[in-house]
Parts: structure tokens; C-alpha cells; sequence
């Protein structure tokens, strides 16, 4: 059972939930209300398995750096539960299972991003930029910014304007994101040597960083209403939520620029904010087609 666990650890299962938030919505959208259940369900059961085949070969690449953390190193590949070897090949068979199921449950074209997503987190960021730049998360993130795009392709089999914002509504949300949970484990990622933006710069000019990327963020969600013609549920929404994120940005900057450091800059409130605003926002998406069609 323990190594059950283990193997199941390697997935990190709570980054594969906040992928799935953005994968269900996009295909309520695609439908303009309920798509087909056993679509929904291949869709859902491949994309988690694609991400958890580029989370394990993360896990595996990035062993060295998670033993030298605090945060990471009650991980598995630490802890020595799992040899390298064995965890590589199930990171593999987890790929290939996945791109087969997305692509004869769905189509090639959601297989194909999923593949390319995959890709793209294992080899540009985990391997390329991760150890290099502290822009390593800016464009790094582009592999999670992919569910959207297979959601709406899976009932669509094309690609369209409305996916391709939510594409930009993740990709802009993405640094806010991960650089208030690397002001909180700054020295840990000093420690293991990852260039994250806390590291290399003070908190004031991260704060401003994060308060503008956040309003990036919730300008690109309001671009949403138009191109995809929602109704009124889904801007109300964006709109309250974003101004709220928008305000937790600010009041960081301000703890900033007060002098405030370490856990008195409490950037975690930000961090668990940007979660619920996006399955809200994402949330949204999915009610709005429905209530129209009702």
C-alpha cells in the first residue's frame, strides 16, 4: 500500500485537480451546454493522466532539488520509495496510456496538445529553463495553460479564439501564482539554487511584478465575454473576483513596500486567493452556457 501511495505521490494529484478546472469548463463552453458524458469522462481521465506522466518525470528530474527543500523532500524520489528507473518508465506507460485514451476517446488533435504539453513541461521547463532564469515560470507555465485548449478540442476537434483567451487567461495568471508561493519559500529555493524571482529580487519590485501580471490576468478574462459571446454570469463574476485579486496584489505590494519580509509579507493569502479565483472564474464559464440554455 505504501508504495501504491508513493506512485500515486509522484502524480502530485492536487496540480492535476487545478488542471481539470480548466479543462471541464472549456468543454461546457465548446458544447454551449452539457457535452456528451462519456466525452467528458475520457477527456478528464486522459488529461489527468497526461499531467501526471510530465508531474512524475518532473518528480524524477528534479529529485536533487527536492531533497534540498523543505517543502519538497517528504516526496517520494527523496525519501528513496522509488528508484529513478521504475519511476521513469511509469512515467512513460502513464503518457502512452494517456495520449491513446484521449485520442480514441476524444481525437488526435486534444492527444496531440496533451503530448505536446507534456513535452513542453518536461524538457523547456523542467530540464531547460527551471535551473536558468528566474523567467523559468513565465514560460515554463505554458504547459499548464494547455487543458483549455483540450477541453474545447475534444468536442470541437479545432482549435478557435475562445480557448485560445482562456490559453491567455492561465499563462497570465501563472507568475502572480507561483511567485507568491516562492516569496514564501524563498530561502528554500536559494538553498537548492532555482533562480525563482524572489531569489534575485526584493520583495518590492516581485510585489510589482505580481500586481501586474494579476491585472494582465483579469483584463484577459473579461476579453472572454465577447469573443465567446458568454452572457452576464460569467463577466459579473470575472469581474468581482479580478478586482478582489486585484486588491490582494496591491495590499501585498503595499506590506512590501513597508518593509515587511519573510512571513509578515504574508504572500500566501494571495497565493490561495489566485486558486479560487480561478476555479471561480472557470467555474463560470461552465454555469453560464448552462443557465442560458435553461
Amino acid at each position: 500500500m505504501d508504495v501504491l501511495k508513493a506512485y500515486v505521490a509522484l502524480t502530485k494529484p492536487r496540480i492535476i485537480e487545478l488542471l481539470l478546472i480548466t479543462t471541464l469548463p472549456a468543454m461546457f463552453l465548446a458544447s454551449g451546454g452539457l457535452p456528451a458524458w462519456d466525452l467528458v469522462l475520457w477527456t478528464l481521465i486522459g488529461g489527468m493522466l497526461a499531467a501526471g506522466s510530465a508531474n512524475v518525470f518532473n518528480c524524477v528530474l528534479d529529485r536533487d532539488i527536492d531533497e534540498q527543500m523543505r517543502r519538497t523532500r517528504q516526496r517520494p524520489m527523496p525519501r528513496h520509495q522509488v528508484g529513478a528507473v521504475p519511476a521513469t518508465i511509469f512515467g512513460l506507460v502513464l503518457g502512452v496510456v494517456s495520449t491513446l485514451v484521449l485520442g480514441l476517446g476524444a481525437n488526435w488533435l486534444s492527444a496531440g496538445l496533451a503530448l505536446a504539453a507534456n513535452a513542453f513541461y518536461v524538457f523547456v521547463y523542467t530540464m531547460w529553463l527551471k535551473r536558468r532564469t528566474w523567467q523559468n515560470i513565465v514560460w515554463g507555465g505554458i504547459a499548464g495553460c494547455f487543458p483549455p485548449l483540450i477541453g474545447w478540442t475534444a468536442v470541437t476537434n479545432e482549435l478557435a479564439w475562445a480557448p485560445l483567451v482562456m490559453f491567455g487567461i492561465v499563462f497570465a495568471w501563472t507568475p502572480p501564482h507561483t511567485w507568491a508561493l516562492a516569496m514564501r519559500y524563498k530561502d528554500d529555493y536559494a538553498a537548492a539554487k532555482v533562480p525563482m524571482l524572489p531569489v534575485v529580487m526584493g520583495p518590492v519590485p516581485v510585489a510589482v511584478r505580481i500586481l501586474v501580471w494579476t491585472v494582465v490576468t483579469v483584463a484577459i478574462s473579461l476579453v472572454l465575454w465577447p469573443v465567446a459571446d458568454t452572457g452576464l454570469i460569467y463577466p459579473i463574476v470575472a469581474a468581482l473576483t479580478g478586482a478582489a485579486f486585484i486588491v490582494e496584489a496591491v495590499m501585498l505590494l503595499r506590506r512590501a513596500q513597508s518593509g515587511k519580509v519573510g512571513a509578515s509579507l504574508r504572500p500566501m493569502r494571495l497565493f490561495h486567493w489566485s486558486n479560487s479565483y480561478l476555479a471561480l472564474i472557470f467555474l463560470a464559464m461552465a454555469i453560464d452556457p448552462l443557465v442560458r440554455l435553461g
